[in-house]
């Protein structure tokens, strides 16, 4: 292997991948075990866990773990952790894609238990994870962690303003963590902008037709698309990089 494909590559990395049963987080699952890692495929649902890891396993080839768990639930983070190092022995890479951006008729009509299921998901899940992930990696073999954040961090839409303001803090925590295990685990987050998963088969798509002719690439993002960004973060090629925020969007205004 020539030293700049070396850069990219993951073989003898393990990472953990939230949320990584479909979308995004499949896509980047998907992207880091087709770069050499043994990846975690943590996700709420069991079977799809199951399912996703044993397809990622036999496209690529790469050793994969299905781990059911809902980030947003505190007391379970720490058993995924001590399943990765009893499976892999280490971790390397950490990615807190696992999100949830639920709609609301008004603003008033948000209740306590949907804003503290949002925080949850999107905040607090992503900030003792880290906390414990980062700290073993810190003292093991270093390695990275990769937020996954949204544009609607900085540019809050009416509907979202729940999970804009989780978001916010994710990129917050992005930079407080860099600075808290760096030198040796850094810290960034991809800041998404939209994407074309199976969500979005459910939206308005005339309207969302409307929107996306106003962005720079005149359409949403493909889930693949985000791959590239997920793998310069994970791997050595960014090894001067962390604390950033890399807007990718398609040139949102």
């Amino acid at each position: 292997m020539d030293s700049f494909a070396a850069l990219f590559d993951l073989s003898d990395r393990v990472a953990v991948v939230t949320g990584a049963t479909r979308g995004l987080g499949y896509a980047i699952a998907h992207g880091l075990a087709r770069a050499g890692a043994g990846v975690v495929v943590a996700s709420r649902k069991k079977d799809a866990c199951i399912e996703a890891a044993d397809r990622i396993r036999a496209e690529t080839g790469r050793p994969t773990l299905a781990y059911p768990i809902n980030v947003g639930h505190w007391h379970e983070l720490d058993g995924l952790i001590d399943a990765t190092y009893d499976r892999f022995g280490h971790l390397d890479v950490l990615v807190n894609n696992a999100g949830m951006s639920p709609r609301y008729d008004s603003i008033d009509t948000v209740s306590e238990a949907l804003f503290d299921k949002i925080m949850a998901v999107n905040l607090k899940g992503p900030f003792r994870l880290s906390a414990i992930a980062g700290s073993r990696m810190a003292t093991d073999r270093g390695g990275s962690i990769v937020n996954i954040s949204s544009t609607v961090s900085s540019r809050p839409r009416p509907e979202l303003v729940p999970y804009a303001l989780a978001k916010a803090g994710l990129n917050n925590l992005t930079l407080g963590l860099a600075q808290t295990f760096g030198p040796t685990v850094r810290c960034n987050a991809i800041v998404c902008g939209t994407f074309l998963t199976d969500i979005s088969k459910h939206w308005d798509q005339e309207a969302f037709a409307a929107r996306a002719r106003q962005f720079a690439l005149g359409r949403g993002g493909h889930p693949d698309e985000v791959v590239g960004t997920a793998l310069y973060l994970a791997s050595a090629a960014s090894s001067f990089t962390t604390g950033a925020l890399l807007t990718v969007d398609g040139g949102q205004p």
